[in-house]
């Protein structure tokens, strides 16, 4: 799947920064990266749905980005952490394939 945009409230920016640490650069660098991305929920539009990303930025730090796909190949960033144990084994698996 191919991003073109990203679409970010002030809201998510600001939640990303006090409950995990994360910079929107940072959630950048993941789409943007080899990630490796899988549908998590349909949406309640039609092609609006929910997907995960799984990759690293370029400091090397695992993250979880959640994103409901719009129109035209933008982003609109949900949330995002970082990945649990079980999401690393399941990068690390579709990574080496």
């Amino acid at each position: 799947m191919e991003i073109e945009d990203i679409l970010w409230l002030d809201r998510i920016v600001d939640k990303l920064a006090w409950k995990h640490n994360i910079l929107p650069s940072e959630v950048e660098e993941t789409l943007n990266g080899n990630c490796r991305i899988f549908l998590k929920e349909k949406g309640k539009v039609e092609g609006e749905n929910l997907y995960n990303a799984l990759g690293k930025t370029y400091s090397g730090r695992y993250l979880s980005v959640f994103f409901i796909r719009k129109l035209r190949n933008k982003a609109l960033i949900v949330t995002a952490r970082d990945m649990t144990e079980t999401e690393r084994r399941r990068y690390g698996k579709k990574s080496s394939t």
